[in-house]
């Protein structure tokens, strides 16, 4: 009989794998580099209710200013949300924010610094919310919980005048999830203002076999293809028909909201958010795309990282494309009857 693999064996392993991620560091820009890097955990099996419990303990607890929400999952079962209002002024609008970890791991809290930046900067309120996880939950179940979430959000922004429509994004795997949840939306007739989507989870294929520097940091193809996998419910990269399940795999993306995507060089999705971004534009998105380079995946939430200049100008450029997108709504549709500040057009 197979002996499942443990915690220590796991982290035996992990421990081997330091030495070898060292020596991709020197490709990172300056400003990300940290040894906090070279700890994360490959998500397997066998590691992920570890890889879960250091997600859960990276999470910042929310301020006193943000607030914890009661939210419906499409299960029928209330899972917590965090909202995010912006500080010094009206709301603008509503984002809904999915959060990452792969499909199989995460917490809304584990996006805080996003959330509360995009709040204040584009002057939106901002819903983080919670959805069931691979593989105990497989594909559609976190989907239909963001979709169950997103008219949930939309009622009760209306009910609080936050004029719509909404706004959705995500980071990682909550923005391959808000990519395939405006894909949904939109074939349900569902406006919605724009997508923000952070360094993107968006093509099972991704395993990892173009650039030799990409995907060595932090999501590594074996993490890509342990998530998707679970996520699908059989091997990464085999067919797979299913509408909604894998972003990238549309044909069709015309009539989708403008998209802001933003990703690093070093970042194993480069290559599938760059092209994502292409194909959008093809088919007549607006879309704004942000390359960093030296930057790898998910380097906007590591400490010592997450508050330097680079990542602050990579979060105003999301914040400052979401702020345009939302004129352009209010310009398309009758007068909205509050005032706002002029935006700056980021896209």
């Amino acid at each position: 009989m197979r002996t499942p693999q443990t915690p220590a064996i796991a982290l035996a392993a992990a421990t081997a794998a330091v030495a070898w991620r060292a020596r991709h560091l020197r490709h990172v820009a300056r400003e990300f580099r940290s040894p906090v890097v070279m700890l994360a955990l490959p998500a397997t099996r066998g590691t992920l209710p570890l890889v879960r419990a250091m997600g859960t303990a990276a999470g910042r607890q929310p301020s006193s200013e943000d607030e914890r929400l009661s939210t419906p999952g499409a299960d029928g079962v209330s899972r917590e949300a965090l909202l995010y209002r912006p500080r010094g002024g009206t709301s603008r609008g509503g984002l809904l924010w999915i959060h990452g970890g792969g499909r199989v791991s995460g917490i809304p809290q584990f996006d805080d610094i996003q959330c509360r930046r995009l709040a204040d900067d584009a002057g939106v309120t901002v819903l983080s919310v919670n959805y069931r996880l691979a593989p105990e939950h497989p594909f559609p179940a976190a989907l239909d919980d963001c979709a169950t979430a997103l008219s949930w959000f939309t009622a009760w922004c209306a009910a609080n005048d936050i004029p719509g429509p909404l706004a959705i994004g995500g980071a990682s795997a909550g923005g391959g999830l808000a990519a395939e949840l405006a894909q949904r939306a939109t074939d349900e007739g569902i406006e919605l203002a724009h997508q923000v989507l952070v360094y993107p989870m968006l093509d099972d294929r991704s395993l990892g076999r173009g650039a030799t520097n990409r995907g060595r940091l932090v999501w590594t193809p074996t993490s890509n293809r342990f998530a998707w996998s679970a996520y699908l419910g059989h091997p990464a990269g085999a067919s797979e028909q299913r509408p909604y399940a894998v972003a990238a795999r549309r044909e069709d993306l015309r009539g989708l909201p403008s998209a802001w995507i933003g990703v690093g060089d070093l970042d194993l999705f480069h290559d599938e958010d760059v092209h994502y971004a292409r194909r959008l534009r093809d088919a007549g998105v607006r879309v704004h795309l942000r390359v960093e380079p030296g930057m790898y995946h998910g380097a906007d939430a590591v400490p010592g990282v997450k508050d330097s200049d680079r990542i602050r100008a990579f979060h105003a450029d999301m914040s400052s494309s979401l702020r345009h997108a939302l004129d352009l709504v209010e310009s398309s549709h009758e007068p909205r009857d509050r005032s706002r500040d002029e935006a700056t057009d980021g896209a």
